[in-house]
């Protein structure tokens, strides 16, 4: 992106009070360099991803992961801190599509 339009951005979110300097400075990080690649998880770290992603990894219905879910074939993690919010171990839909 050109650093005139960065330039006409940073001075559009200085002037709004609602966008806090950290989340401001975020937003420039994303305009100047593009969307992060995201790195592999380091050993021992769980990522959690929805029931959405691990039907389009398993290339199957939202129903069908519901069901596994239920049958527990495909267990549920509660997010941290949360009380309805649940989503699945990326090691546990990879083993299942293992096999």
């Amino acid at each position: 992106m050109l650093k005139s339009t960065v330039d006409i951005v940073r001075t559009a979110l200085k002037s709004d009070q609602t966008i806090s300097a950290t989340y401001r400075a975020r937003i420039l990080e994303f305009l100047r360099n593009g969307p992060s690649v995201q790195t592999p998880t380091a050993e021992g770290e769980a990522r959690l991803i929805r029931r959405a992603e691990a039907a389009r990894r398993l290339g199957c219905s939202l129903r069908l992961v519901d069901r596994l879910a239920k049958d527990g074939v495909l267990p549920k993690r509660r997010l941290p801190n949360r009380k309805r919010a649940a989503g699945f171990l990326e090691t546990d839909v990879l083993a299942l599509i293992a096999g």
